[in-house]
């Protein structure tokens, strides 16, 4: 936006400074003038008797303290302006150099660099917490930037997989003489599902990163419940058993991506688990201010350097089972998602026998 130009904070403050300088002098020889200087005669008098009291010298009245007082108040006036006006030059500098140092921090920002930290030392005070929220507020910026940037480039490189099969495809059948159609179309079919599945996916994340959802009061048990019923034919495809426990778990969010965050963790417990005689466990709890869901699955043992990473996009288990069901990569980092934009934390850990523990802890709704 483009301003007109005018007097910076610190001539401002300076000018305040030596203007209040100036008003609590005034206010000083207003104050003698009334309390003291009224009460000196207009003239010289005897007290008729006082013999004992003789006056030496002149005696003092009104006009001669004047003429003495007045040229040399005002001399103090013209010195305590000066020394106003330059104290309170220096002073604002002092007062202001952290302020000027958030300014060249901001200008660097919107250059694109985000590297850089004020770090104002000394003890708190408002220009510290100011420059301590920028500094947090970089970090995060910086932070979510990368991982953008990572997500723009694995979600290119995911995408241009199923399209370069596409194409391959569609080359074999244009040049082979006597192209297997019904082969070709199948193929095509699988590859065509996994990129809608893929962009499906990516306007989800994109959905839950901006917070564009009204939230609704949703308890996590309710949704638990209804992932175990839909999920039931899978897991029993896949020989894995789920198991619901737990007490009511009330929130306050989108009931849609709170039912796809519990989808994602099932389904891949489900997928990510033993080949045979696999177990998944749903938890639901309530707490104090908070609300937790849990999802434990068996399955191989979890080095926790790989577990790390897991919730980065297109970031899958690979020591794991794969399957047909493995999905595009994007489960965990949805869920990572879903429950920054609900204001929780989500956790991993591996479990002792193998497999992976989940845990989602979101605020729980007012009563």
């Amino acid at each position: 936006m483009n301003r007109a130009p005018g007097p910076s904070v610190r001539l401002k403050l300076a000018l305040s400074y030596a203007g209040f300088l100036m008003v609590a002098a005034v206010l000083l020889l207003a104050a003698v003038w009334l309390f003291l200087l009224r009460y000196v005669p207009d003239r010289a008098f005897l007290i008729a008797g006082a013999t004992d009291t003789p006056t030496k010298g002149v005696f003092p009245v009104r006009s001669n303290l004047l003429h003495v007082f007045a040229p040399r108040a005002a001399l103090v006036l013209a010195f305590l302006l000066v020394f106003g006006l330059v104290g309170g030059w220096l002073l604002a500098g002092r007062v202001l150099a952290p302020l000027t140092r958030i300014t060249e921090a901001t200008r660097l920002a919107s250059t694109g660099s985000l590297a850089h930290r004020i770090g104002l030392p000394g003890r708190a005070d408002e220009f510290r917490e100011l420059a301590d929220a920028f500094d947090t507020m970089l970090a995060r910026l910086e932070t979510h930037v990368d991982e953008q940037r990572r997500f723009a480039a694995n979600a290119s490189h995911e995408l241009r997989t199923p399209l370069a099969t596409s194409k391959a495809l569609l080359d074999v059948a244009r040049t082979d003489p006597d192209p297997d159609i019904a082969g070709i179309i199948d193929r095509l079919h699988v590859v065509n599902t996994r990129a809608i599945e893929l962009t499906e996916a990516l306007l989800l994340l994109s959905r839950a990163d901006q917070r564009s959802f009204t939230r609704e009061h949703v308890d996590l048990s309710l949704l638990a419940e209804e992932t175990t019923e839909t999920l039931l034919p899978l897991a029993e495809q896949h020989g894995v058993t789920l198991e619901t426990s737990g007490t009511a778990a009330p929130t306050s969010g989108s009931p849609a991506l709170l039912l796809q965050l519990t989808v994602n963790l099932v389904h891949n417990a489900i997928v990510h688990n033993l080949p045979e005689g696999g177990t998944v466990r749903i938890d639901t709890r309530g707490g104090a201010g908070v609300v937790l869901l849990t999802v434990d699955n068996t399955g191989g043992h979890l080095p926790p350097e790989l577990v790390a990473t897991l919730t980065e996009p297109f970031q899958r288990g690979t020591a794991r089972i794969r399957t047909d069901h493995a999905g595009v990569g994007l489960g965990l980092a949805i869920v990572r998602s879903i429950t920054r934009a609900h204001d929780g934390t989500l956790t991993l850990s591996p479990r002792a026998g193998g497999g992976l523990r989940v845990t989602v802890e979101l605020p729980a709704a007012a009563p």
